[in-house]
């Protein structure tokens, strides 16, 4: 199948000409068995975690318009909403009545907000009593030229407002060829990486996502896991590595014919040659969001050791279309089914209790 495949099982690092080898003769049980490996030389306790958080959409306007997003509004629709403080108020009291740990608080590229208005929603969340997993690299690089700061100024103003975290959305893939094509208007690969390694070196932890199963080629894909690996390799400021596949209906990308939707067994390879590949990420987060409950416990024997959240409230999934909802309760019972302990988990994977 691959040379020196007793050098992967004992948690040797996959090489890129191994990678592809594996992704184009490797059938879904190789895969599956390969991953399943890599996950129990980092995870062998078998424990499966979960975070209980609620992923709150401050605005949906956007000036970005990326091809493959349902969820926001063109500041000139006059249809877009920014949440009011009482609104963020009720949410965030809500979640902390579920046992909620954290806000995940990300929110479209908007063209009037200045940076202490980020300030200002930062201070009031934590205010609340709660964490704040906040602000995706695109938004970062957003507020330094609407700013005129540089990304580590913009960094040290939001951790002095109280940011403890950074989501690692709007990755979508690091290759400029697919993100010139899906979404001209947000940051560059290298931007996306500038804010990531700028946050690591001070201090603050992140999770890294890719959105794959649209106009990518595997190359391209690859090209995504390299850079994160190597980031990874001289930071070691990621959390957790989220993959999950593009969710087509009602975007622009999807109406121009360039995508359709990816079937759970190529969701599952990715997964699990993502597990293999990333061998200096200790968690790989299931995606449920996206795939639903039941593939969602296959994940667990594909690579994944995190559930990932309870997902008290989610917008931009469900504006494509996709309405999956579990419990923290339906979570536990879908990991003890699958043969693992559920355990609540903070951001940096600290267990809960």
């Amino acid at each position: 199948m691959i040379d020196r495949i007793d050098d992967v099982l004992s948690g040797g690092r996959l090489s890129d000409d191994q990678f592809l080898k594996l992704y184009s003769e490797a059938d879904i049980h190789q895969l599956g068995f390969l991953a399943d490996q890599a996950r129990k030389h980092k995870h062998p306790e078998k424990v499966v975690t979960y975070v209980v958080d609620r992923n709150i959409n401050y605005t949906d306007i956007c000036i970005s318009a990326c091809k493959f997003c349902a969820f926001y509004q063109l500041p000139e629709s006059g249809e877009g909403y920014l949440l009011s403080r009482e609104e963020l108020k009720k949410k965030i009291t809500e979640t902390l009545s579920l046992g909620g740990t954290q806000i995940l608080l990300q929110g479209g590229l908007h063209p009037d907000l200045q940076l202490d208005y980020y300030e200002d929603l930062v201070s009031f969340i934590k205010r609340c009593g709660i964490n704040v997993h906040g602000f995706s690299p695109p938004e970062i690089h957003h507020f330094s030229i609407i700013s005129g700061l540089s990304v580590a100024q913009v960094l040290d103003r939001l951790i002095g407002a109280g940011l403890d975290s950074i989501p690692g959305g709007g990755a979508e893939i690091l290759a400029d060829r697919v993100r010139k094509l899906v979404a001209p208007q947000k940051c560059s690969a290298d931007e996306w990486l500038e804010v990531m390694e700028t946050a690591h070196n001070k201090g603050l932890r992140t999770t890294a996502t890719m959105m794959f199963g649209h106009i990518e080629t595997i190359e391209e894909r690859l090209e995504h896991l390299s850079r994160l690996r190597a980031l990874q390799d001289r930071t070691g400021g990621f959390t957790a590595f989220i993959p999950w596949p593009f969710q087509p209906d009602n975007t622009t990308l999807y109406g121009e014919g360039g995508s359709f939707k990816t079937s759970g067994w190529e969701y599952l390879r990715m997964l699990a040659l993502s597990r293999i590949y990333l061998d200096n990420f200790d968690n790989i987060q299931a995606s449920w969001v996206t795939q639903g409950a039941k593939i969602a416990q296959l994940s667990l024997h594909f690579g994944a050791n995190d559930f990932g959240s309870t997902m008290i409230e989610e917008n931009v999934v469900a504006a494509a279309g996709v309405n999956f909802s579990l419990s923290e309760k339906e979570i536990c019972r879908l990991v003890t089914d699958a043969g693992f302990t559920p355990r609540q988990r903070l951001m940096d994977y600290t267990i809960v209790n």
